[in-house]
């Protein structure tokens, strides 16, 4: 992973000690908050219902052991005993004290982490498919070039201040697992006719209350251009996204009201004044970055080691787990682990500090000491032997680190909703939480198949209900919590949002209705057909009958 050099370290701690002042004049009233918020924001503190919320960035999802109990150290010492993962990667914590908050970036400017441009109308992290430099389909591995665009969006002077905030994710794979049609920037890399890796430029993709997917701009950029390109895109942006309605002011509004060959063509005439200059990102820079992403020593010998097979025929329960949470690897005799953090009776996406210290034991003695965090708030051991995994198997069992339930139903996304965020209508983790109750029965859950379930507990989509299989978005209605049900979202290759079923429901109603649904889908779907398939087959239909089933 990319290693700060001396300016890099600097630069970070320079802003702990000015952020130290600040809160300093804050907390003696020197500050008012209008003044102190965004001040605050640069540095990825906000206020919630209850208190505040730090956010740290990872970028593109990656992290070291020592950065994991760094990361625990912080949730044990300064929160309470647990940290949430997010769709962008990184993690939260939501009860720090203020007081405290200078010392939290102090310990993460440690091991090289900070909460810079986590929040606010910036450039935010940098997200990447979790699996880059181990996935089989993998074309080239994307963590160089976003290292390269995160370096040059931190405090970029012109784009501090966007219309709003700024997503860009990046994939080098095949198979979409970054959801890249649905951020403001989405790139891939691609190959052209002639074999040359370019980057395919998305523009104006995006969730909330305007569902957008996103519109290729560029086929295949070459990649010494990819920043020139961006910087394009954003000043154009920068200078057209409505400033005046925070709710019109995303650049998939801009994309959407200018059309995709107009928003092009101004993007191509800003480009050709600086595409030849100094911006082109020379080969020696991408080597260098590269360099930081090197292949772990595998051993060649590897996949000789079959003795997890025997050891699945003795034990059930290690058998679901290699086939629900472990899967291909480009190198011969490893394994990609994922970690589910949808564990029965917590919140999903949390982890203690205890489990976070642990699985760093475990990354460093069977993983190469790292660990990627994913866009459905799972973690991810990338490289574990053949050998190794009935082993790390039954470390993390005892952990409640190896719930078998990766790509089903109660692997849901889900935004913390009304327990904890100010925005929220109405509750997540509590129907989240009814669900993976009721429906706990892992055959069931295997018979179903692949089904992805998003919550939000808000328009704002932090849960991504719109790409959902199922969708599900709380609502206030006259002071009562209720829940609109969509279907048929994605958000690989096969993108595409969900449609709204029908009427609202009631709260102590949505598990019911989700039971139904599933109903419906049993009853219509051939074999071996996914939920998805199924109601792109047959549509709304029966699943609307079933739910609002008036004999229910």
């Amino acid at each position: 992973m990319y290693q700060y050099n001396t300016l890099d370290q600097q630069i970070v701690d320079e802003r702990v000690k000015q952020f130290r002042d600040q809160v300093q004049r804050r907390l003696g009233g020197k500050l008012t908050e209008d003044e102190f918020r965004p001040l605050r924001l640069m540095n990825g503190l906000y206020m919630q219902r209850h208190a505040y919320m730090l956010r740290v960035a990872i970028p593109y999802g990656l992290l070291s052991s020592r950065q994991l109990r760094m990361l625990a150290h912080i949730a044990a010492r300064y929160d309470r005993g647990f940290g949430h993962f997010t769709t962008r990667q990184n993690i939260q914590y939501n009860w720090p004290e203020l007081e405290d908050v200078p010392d939290i970036l102090a310990a993460l400017a440690s091991v090289q982490m900070h909460a810079i441009q986590t929040s606010g109308n910036c450039i935010r992290n940098i997200t990447a498919d979790p699996l880059a430099g181990v996935a089989g389909d993998e074309i080239e591995d994307p963590r160089p070039y976003c290292e390269l665009m995160r370096q040059y969006s931190t405090f970029h002077p012109e784009f501090s201040y966007l219309p709003r905030k700024f997503k860009i994710a990046m994939t080098g794979a095949t198979h979409d697992r970054a959801a890249v049609a649905f951020h403001d920037i989405g790139v891939r890399l691609v190959k052209n006719e002639q074999g040359d890796i370019g980057c395919q430029v998305i523009v104006g993709g995006g969730l909330g209350r305007t569902p957008v997917i996103g519109e290729v701009i560029h086929p295949c950029l070459e990649k010494k251009h990819l920043l020139s390109y961006i910087e394009a895109i954003v000043r154009v942006y920068n200078l057209h996204g409505n400033r005046d309605n925070k709710f019109k002011a995303r650049i998939k509004i801009l994309v959407r009201e200018l059309g995709i060959e107009e928003f092009r063509r101004q993007v191509e005439e800003e480009w050709a004044h600086f595409r030849d200059g100094a911006m082109q990102v020379p080969d020696e820079e991408i080597a260098r970055l590269k360099s930081f992403f090197p292949n772990p020593p595998y051993e060649s010998d590897a996949a000789e080691d079959r003795s997890f097979e025997a050891a699945a025929v003795e034990n059930k329960a290690f058998a679901r787990w290699l086939k629900y949470n472990v899967s291909s690897h480009k190198v011969p005799g490893y394994n990609v682990v994922s970690i589910s953090l949808k564990i029965p009776g917590t919140p999903t996406g949390d982890i203690t500090d205890p489990q976070m210290l642990a699985l760093a034991d475990l990354a460093d003695q069977y993983s190469f000491g790292m660990i990627s965090s994913t866009h459905e708030q799972n973690l991810v051991l990338q490289d574990v032997k053949n050998a190794d995994l009935f082993a790390l198997w039954k470390a993390l069992d005892p952990l409640k680190l190896a719930w078998p339930n990766i790509g089903t139903l109660t692997d849901q996304i889900c935004c913390p909703g009304l327990d904890y965020c100010s925005l929220a209508n109405a509750s997540s983790i509590p129907i989240a939480e009814a669900i993976a109750q009721r429906f706990d029965n892992l055959d069931y859950l295997y018979d179903l198949g692949e089904l992805k379930l998003k919550m939000s507990g808000c328009i704002n989509a932090c849960g991504h209900h719109h790409v959902g299989h199922i969708g599900i978005l709380g609502i206030d209605k006259r002071g009562e919590e209720f829940y609109q049900i969509m279907l048929g979202g994605s958000a690989s290759d096969d993108a595409s949002l969900g449609q709204w079923l029908g009427p609202a429901i009631a709260r102590d109603e949505i598990v019911d209705a989700v039971g139904r649904l599933l109903e419906a889908y049993i009853g219509c779907r051939e074999e071996g057909e996914r939920f998805l398939d199924t109601y792109r087959r047959v549509g709304p239909e029966p699943f609307k009958e079933k739910v609002y089933a008036k004999d229910h």
